[in-house]
């Protein structure tokens, strides 16, 4: 079945179209990158797909049902997640019981009693084996607000991962990361693909030819391409409209 079809989808803000009769699809762990210049709708994009936008007219379906008009919490528990591109943790938790949270949200029990769930092993072993899994679990103790940018990063991999999403929408998970932050996050990526389909939104060019299955790239709300990325790369339009002669 088809993780994700997105079918002929419009959204405009006066007389702007940010997005533009799009038409996309995700396979079954394929990782999937959208790309385009600033302005380019990937931001309505990814809102719309998560539910804090709704189209004007098209459709989206999620594994084979229809969420066009479906609110976020519910697209949520059936299996989204998204991170941002400005980090959304709770700065004043520690690491493992913003994962925590996480694996109790996918539970649906209460977190009401934040400091007797710590002693629930339900929620602490899953929260620690993501945390392991992103190379956090030395920091689980720690408050949140000692991180890096680069380990909070990760956190939100970790805490996407713990709600045992079938669909990761990651908005730019790259930014603000450089050098070593950088190679770790794409390092991480490689590792969890083909365990959750997931569409990337991203800037870093190296990233994404790195990572991708497919690459689809829009210019003005439309995809004006998608293929493989050795097809983007020498494909005459996206070169004229984004990728540069270089």
């Amino acid at each position: 079945m088809t993780v994700l079809e997105v079918t002929g989808l419009n959204k405009s803000f006066g007389g702007i179209k940010a997005t533009d009769d799009l038409t996309l699809t995700l396979e079954p762990g394929e990782l999937h990158a959208v790309i385009g210049p600033n302005g380019a709708g990937k931001t309505t994009l990814i809102s719309q797909l998560c539910g804090l936008q709704f189209p004007d007219t098209g459709a989206i379906r999620f594994l084979g049902r229809d969420i066009t008009r479906m609110t976020p919490h519910r697209r949520a528990r059936m299996g989204m997640a998204r991170s941002f591109q400005i980090t959304s943790l709770i700065m004043d938790m520690s690491v493992e019981d913003n994962v925590a949270l996480a694996v109790q949200a996918r539970a649906g029990t209460s977190f009401r009693f934040i400091r007797p769930a710590r002693r629930i092993a339900s929620l602490r072993e899953p929260a620690r084996a993501m945390l392991d899994r992103v190379g956090l679990l030395d920091k689980a103790d720690h408050p949140t607000v000692a991180l890096s940018h680069g380990e909070h990063r990760r956190m939100e991999i970790a805490i996407a991962l713990a709600t045992q999403a079938r669909l990761m929408l990651l908005d730019e998970p790259m930014a603000g990361l450089g050098g070593e932050d950088a190679a770790e996050m794409v390092a991480l990526l490689r590792s969890i693909k083909g365990d959750r389909t997931i569409l990337l939104i991203e800037h870093d060019m190296d990233a994404v030819f790195a990572l991708a299955d497919r690459i689809s790239v829009l210019v003005y709300g439309h995809i004006i391409a998608t293929g493989a990325p050795d097809e983007i790369r020498a494909n005459a339009a996206v070169q004229q409209a984004y990728l540069g002669e270089d």
